[in-house]
């Protein structure tokens, strides 16, 4: 989408710079306008297509190179590392390592804890001082 069809959807005039908050509230409100869920039921593909416009013209409004690289360069981070980065660029190492180290230790706690009352229970039913014997 061009950069002027983008302001005029939004409501500005085709050649001006709206500030980011202007560019934010300029969106929320027509937004909040063509919101689908607000239509009846047949005139949703309208007002469906209107939002669509909407949001395609709010990112390319947005400042800073957002909107199509943005999305491509989070996508190329996911497919990369198998996570997304957290605020700031920070990786998610605690929310990888902490959950996956105590799924480990709960697997082998519970794993010998039940290996070793089999154990038990076959010394008992079968006394023998070869353990490969019954």
């Amino acid at each position: 989408m061009d950069a002027n069809e983008a302001r005029i959807l939004l409501g500005f005039p085709p050649n001006s710079r709206p500030t980011p908050s202007q560019v934010k509230s300029a969106y929320k409100k027509k937004v909040w306008e063509s919101h689908p869920d607000l239509f009846p039921s047949h005139e949703k593909p309208l007002a469906e297509s209107r939002f669509k416009l909407i949001s395609e013209a709010y990112t390319c409004l947005l400042p800073g190179g957002r909107g199509k690289t943005s999305s491509s360069a989070d996508y190329s981070t996911v497919v990369r590392t198998g996570v997304p980065r957290a605020h700031g660029g920070r990786k998610n190492h605690a929310m990888i390592k902490v959950p996956f180290i105590l799924l480990i230790l709960g697997t082998v706690a519970l794993g010998g804890f039940n290996a070793s009352r089999a154990y038990k229970k076959q010394k008992e039913q079968c006394p023998s001082h070869n353990p490969f014997l019954p």
